[in-house]
């Protein structure tokens, strides 16, 4: 069964650094948790802001429901760095799109 495609989600912050790591500890010998941009949003949303997920959920333009799925999703995550001693990554946004990278569609894809 193929499910809805996924819809683009409004991600306003850039993380200062991308990286937190337990101290004293070498990064070579922990394991990562990587959380995705718009689960850094959804963070800095309902935690940092603290807005109600209707409003953040209005703001990252998704639904409630959700929304509240990728908050959940984050928090379990960042929960696991803390608890297990592993790495947290932050991953990289996507760079913005320049013109001269736009590249014609094939045609099978068009179709």
């Amino acid at each position: 069964m193929i499910g809805r495609p996924p819809k683009c989600r409004r991600v306003c912050c850039r993380p200062v650094v991308g990286l937190f790591k337990p101290h004293c500890v070498s990064s070579d010998s922990l394991d990562e948790v990587v959380l995705a941009p718009d689960e850094i949003e959804a963070l800095r949303l309902a935690d940092l802001e603290g807005l109600y997920q209707a409003d953040a959920a209005r703001l990252m333009g998704i639904s409630r429901q959700t929304f509240g799925k990728i908050v959940a999703l984050a928090r379990k995550k960042v929960a696991t760095a803390l608890i297990d001693g592993k790495a947290l990554r932050l991953a990289d946004m996507l760079p913005a799109l320049d013109e001269t990278a736009i590249v014609a569609a094939p045609a099978a894809m068009l179709e």
